[in-house]
């Protein structure tokens, strides 16, 4: 296993211990921790609400996809984890679809009562690094 960091990508919250993005297994399994929609430069969630976190998320989400050696057309699988599932759901899916254009991982949306920060949406991937 090998542990993978972007510039483009937040760190752990407040230190965290954990890995952003690790690299495992001899499929090149790539595991993302769930990322926030943090702005890299001023460590803070972005402004504008849920549909400006969840495409700051997937931004995170890409820039370690791509730290990684793969993207978007990769994924296998997502996590959304939203504070206001009913709510939130249709703006976060727009945002989604836009993002991943025509990738269509598997997927799950989870309601949780809170986030780190006072998010709205927390986004977890699982992908498959091509390895020929």
């Amino acid at each position: 296993m090998r542990a993978v960091t972007s510039p483009d990508a937040p760190a752990p919250v407040a230190g965290a211990p954990y890995s952003p993005c690790v690299v495992a297994g001899p499929g090149e399994l790539v595991f993302v921790s769930g990322q926030l929609g943090i702005d890299v430069a001023t460590g803070a969630l972005v402004e504008g609400g849920v549909g400006a976190q969840a495409r700051k998320a997937l931004e995170n989400l890409g820039a370690l996809l791509d730290a990684a050696g793969c993207g978007v057309g990769d994924l296998a699988s997502v996590t959304l984890y939203l504070t206001d599932l009913a709510g939130d759901f249709t703006d976060v899916n727009a945002v989604y679809a836009d993002v991943l254009g025509e990738a269509r991982p598997a997927r799950a949306a989870v309601g949780v009562a809170a986030l780190p920060l006072g998010a709205s949406i927390e986004v977890q991937a699982i992908a498959v690094r091509a390895t020929g």
